[in-house]
């Protein structure tokens, strides 16, 4: 089954601003927040819960809608898993705010390693622009 241009990013971070992100299986250096494509039938906030429970493994009802969302052009690499037909995804952000840092636990067959970083070195490692954007915008 192709995938939905439908996802959500889900920006971690604490109340001290250190922000969690992700290093994608499979890639040299690919860093991101959660994110991920919506089901079908599924709501954004579901999808928003769905996915940072299977990638860090936190079961919470604290996300935040910020209603804010990034159009963007799906990169060649992943361009496979949509229809043919399908060039731009639509990514619509959330927030979820921690005490304090914490151990997660990852997905492995999507990540191999996590790290809690400053808002500039997390904008800094992030591939994506949006991840970017989103980080300098809402943190």
């Amino acid at each position: 089954m192709k995938k939905i241009p439908i996802s959500v990013l889900v920006l971690i971070y604490t109340k001290k601003k250190d922000i969690l992100i992700l290093k994608k299986k499979n890639n040299k250096d690919l860093w991101q927040s959660v994110t991920g494509s919506i089901n079908k039938g599924e709501s954004l906030i579901d999808a928003a819960k769905r996915e940072v429970y299977e990638e860090t493994g936190l079961n919470t009802d604290n996300i935040v809608d910020c209603n804010k969302n990034y159009i963007f052009e799906i990169y060649d690499m992943w361009k496979h898993k949509y229809e043919d037909e399908v060039t731009h995804n639509t990514e619509h952000v959330f927030l979820l705010e921690l005490d304090d840092k914490i151990d997660i636990s990852l997905d492995s067959d999507e990540h191999v390693s996590y790290e809690w970083t400053s808002r500039v070195k997390a904008a800094e490692k992030v591939f994506s622009h949006t991840n970017r954007q989103a980080i300098f915008d809402l943190i």
